[in-house]
């Protein structure tokens, strides 16, 4: 019999309402001049426009590096491994291609020729921070008919320079006034602090982070990489504490030091972490690494249990090993650690106060002797000056989080020392928390300063409330502001996206006060959106550009294959972006792959962010392993069967309570939307049914007392199906209601159907071959209800507009 199915079958389609990086378009981008005598960007730019005029971005031949400086560098800065002039400039020139599609080469010389933008070193005078004093990151921008020129105090005030221009060609479609302008940072220490002790993150995403945070022109990464699960001691048995969830992410193979980190694949070697810091560095980014101690150190005292108190996440300073043990770790990885800076942790310990500053100042005086480093330290116990008191020497700085600890200008600034402002106000703890929120506090940015009517924050601004508690805005103890993320409660409460998401618009907006910028809670918004798709270097929000709604669609067909090789076919790409795929399994007449752990069906596409929806029609016949199927990878989520419906991600297991039947044909559709994830499989219900819908929600431990439910945002995984221990085999087959409404439509619109009230018809669908389905039309005074059962496939309803043969929706 002839079959009248062959070409719409469809085997995994992917939708998204993201369509990529934003044309440009003059009636929706912020005028970039727009108030009088700045800029506007992330942060703002004081600028004067010279006269009518525009430098087209587009023109631009080549950026030239001034010769007399083209292998400078900044050492007035934190990082010991600072990029030159010629770095900068060449990848400045990698972003201008990657972001506004602007081809510059990167030469050397003195002169300025047309069309051009001209990088060069001025004078350090010009360049004065909040307290009055040189910074080596200030930078000159001058705009004409002819050329820019970026003029900076040091190398790295040249890329906040390059910052500049890319965000204004964005803002102002590939074009910046004439005009010129001075900017500095009010601040030298700008950016956020990561808790990878209680999450691992991979080495990518922490770069992808810097590449984030460098173009608002934050300059610190600070990544707190020892911790450990709240010790509930009111709970907890001494054998529950050693067991208890603890890491330490450096590894290192010395014998010295065996034991202390037990988990090597959820851990940096030295050369990632090497990598992870000349990446950021390349983008104006020193990671400061903190390795927390004697407070939050189960992890150490679960290596060595004699060093512990009766808390056992608290070292015993008195004990004699203690200080020499925290001298063997940092001996290990103070050569690690590319910044002038590093952090002690020092935290929350409720031992003697005595014993915790012998053991700041031992630290302190061990690391600088040893790499004459610096080192910094949260405020825990403030400076006492009664008699038997031992306070913390002065060179140590200290990172201000909460009142209950300190105040920090009280304590530490008028007595002369030096303060990072970590203040909770600003606090994210990822994904639950009593107390805190789970994305930066905006509102409080713009309206955190108590003495000026609650306007704009600024980081010298430590109460949020009481004026009388913050000195002046000039006051050069204030080294800036760093905010936090926590994962308080461990790794299975969130996936690495959902970190990045709890600081997409708090790392800008933080950015701009952290500089001195004086952006409105009004103009932050469209700002950011206007910029945020063409962020270079990143990919966070794994956005695919589309042309459409359907990022990718592929149909088995013979006009939608092509023999690529002796191995492998083609699936073209149906839905007209381009992503066609390659598979090794075989085609068969029936219009299926047949998957199995000797083939795959892989595309070019590895990992789709928030608000999608994924469908795969499937029939899966064997699991090698009922466990462990793998269904569809990509590069951050797998689909699995483990047998229930699971999504493995950020090494965790996400499971839902049903499964998929063997043997019989099923539409299985992932959603993503905003911070949920959902499964649903069709076999027999209705189109529109969603009582076969499930959540994706992960259980998060609350310090050993109780569970709270939680959503998880995880994303779609696209790279491969079958493969290599992929553990099942089965078939990938078309998507049966694309199929059904496909036929649907060529018989409505056949001229052998009339207009009748009932109409019982036997007809041939195709989609499994040769089996007759029965269909039946029902007419009513608005709409035609068509029925189709495929034998055992699904029900579709599909609804005809009377009025309009063959316009269909669903």
């Amino acid at each position: 019999m002839q079959r009248l199915w062959r070409v719409v079958t469809v085997v995994l389609f992917i939708s998204s309402s993201c369509k990529g990086k934003p044309a440009h378009d003059k009636k929706s981008l912020v005028d970039a001049a727009s108030t009088a005598g700045r800029l506007t960007g992330i942060p703002t730019v004081p600028y004067s426009t010279a006269k009518d005029g525009q430098y087209d971005l587009a023109s631009t031949k080549s950026i030239v590096v001034d010769s007399r400086y083209a292998e400078a560098s900044d050492d007035r800065g934190q990082t010991l491994i600072p990029p030159t002039l010629k770095d900068f400039a060449n990848t400045f020139a990698a972003d201008l291609r990657e972001s506004i599609d602007v081809n510059a080469n990167v030469s050397i010389g003195q002169n300025c020729p047309e069309k051009t933008i001209f990088l060069t070193i001025g004078n350090p005078d010009d360049y004065i921070d909040a307290a009055g004093r040189q910074t080596s990151e200030g930078y000159s921008l001058s705009v004409s008919l002819s050329n820019i020129t970026i003029t900076g105090a040091s190398p790295l005030g040249v890329w906040w320079g390059t910052r500049t221009v890319l965000q204004q060609a964005v803002l102002s479609s590939g074009a910046i006034p004439y005009g010129s302008g001075v900017d500095s940072p009010g601040w030298g220490t700008r950016g956020m602090m990561l808790d990878a002790g209680r999450h691992y993150y991979p080495p990518e995403f922490l770069t992808d982070i810097c590449s984030y945070m460098s173009f608002f022109k934050q300059n610190t990464f600070h990544v707190h990489l020892s911790d450990n699960l709240y010790n509930n001691v009111d709970i907890y048995t001494p054998e529950r504490s050693l067991s208890l969830y603890a890491r330490f992410r450096l590894w290192s193979d010395s014998p010295s030091l065996i034991g202390l980190n037990k988990y090597k694949n959820e851990s940096y070697t030295r050369e990632q972490f090497d990598q992870i810091q000349s990446t950021c560095a390349a983008r104006g980014v020193t990671v400061v690494p903190e390795i927390e101690a004697p407070g939050h150190a189960l992890v150490i005292v679960q290596w060595k249990p004699e060093l512990g108190l009766q808390d056992l996440s608290l070292l015993n300073i008195s004990q004699p090993e203690t200080i020499p043990t925290m001298e063997l770790i940092w001996s290990t990885f103070l050569d690690w650690f590319h910044t002038k800076t590093v952090h002690i942790g020092a935290d929350e310990y409720t031992g003697p106060a005595n014993d915790y500053n012998t053991f700041v100042n031992s630290l302190s005086s061990y690391v600088n002797e040893a790499s004459n480093k610096s080192i910094r330290i949260w405020g825990t116990f403030p400076p006492n000056y009664t008699e038997g008191y031992t306070n913390i020497y002065k060179n140590v700085s200290v990172q201000h989080w909460e009142y209950f600890e300190d105040d920090p200008y009280y304590d530490y600034i008028l007595n002369g020392y030096s303060v990072v402002n970590s203040d909770d106000a600003f606090y994210v703890v990822n994904k639950y928390s009593g107390s805190y929120p789970q994305t930066v506090n905006l509102t409080r940015m713009f309206h955190g300063n108590p003495s000026d009517e609650n306007g704009l924050w600024y980081p010298y601004i430590f109460n949020i409330n009481n004026s009388t508690d913050n000195p002046s805005r000039s006051n050069a103890l204030v080294l800036g502001e760093i905010g936090a993320l926590w994962n308080d409660y461990g790794p299975n409460a969130s996936v690495y996206s959902e970190a990045y998401y709890a600081w997409r618009q708090g790392i800008p907006a933080l950015a701009d006060k952290q500089w001195g910028g004086n952006l409105t809670e009004t103009e932050f918004s469209p700002v950011f959106s206007q910029l945020h798709g063409f962020i270079p270097a990143q990919n966070l929000d794994r956005s695919i550009p589309s042309k459409s709604p359907s990022i990718v669609q592929y149909s088995i067909s013979s006009s939608s294959t092509s023999r690529s090789n002796t191995t492998q076919t083609t699936i073209h790409d149906a839905s007209g972006n381009g992503y066609d795929a390659e598979t090794s399994c075989s085609l068969a007449d029936g219009g299926f792959l047949a998957i199995n752990p000797s083939c795959s069906f892989t595309t070019p596409l590895s990992s789709k962010g928030r608000n999608y929806t994924l469908t795969l029609s499937l029939v899966v016949k064997e699991l090698q392993d009922p466990t462990n199927a793998t269904i569809i990878s990509g590069s951050d989520s797998s689909l699995m069967l483990t047998p229930n419906i699971t999504l493995f991600a950020s090494g965790n297991y996400y499971r839902l309570n049903s499964s998929l039947p063997l043997g019989k044909p099923v539409d299985l559709a992932i959603v993503g939307k905003g911070n949920q994830t959902f499964a649903r499989v069709s076999e027999a219900e209705p189109i529109g049914d969603t009582s076969a819908q499930q959540e994706f929600l992960t259980q998060i431990g609350i310090n050993g007392e109780y569970f709270v439910w939680a959503p998880m945002a995880i994303e779609a995984p696209l790279r491969q199906v079958g493969g290599q221990d992929s553990g099942w085999t089965g078939e990938l087959l078309g998507n049966r209601r694309h199929a059904c409404r496909s036929q649907a439509t060529s018989l409505w619109t056949s001229d052998n159907l009339l207009k009748q009230e009932k109409i019982v018809i036997e007809a041939t669908l195709g989609a499994y071959a040769n089996e007759i389905c029965k269909s039946r039309l029902e007419f009513d005074d608005k709409y035609t209800t068509y029925e189709a059962r495929c034998c055992h496939l699904s029900q579709l309803y599909v609804l005809l507009d009377r009025g309009a043969l063959g316009n269909i929706s669903d």
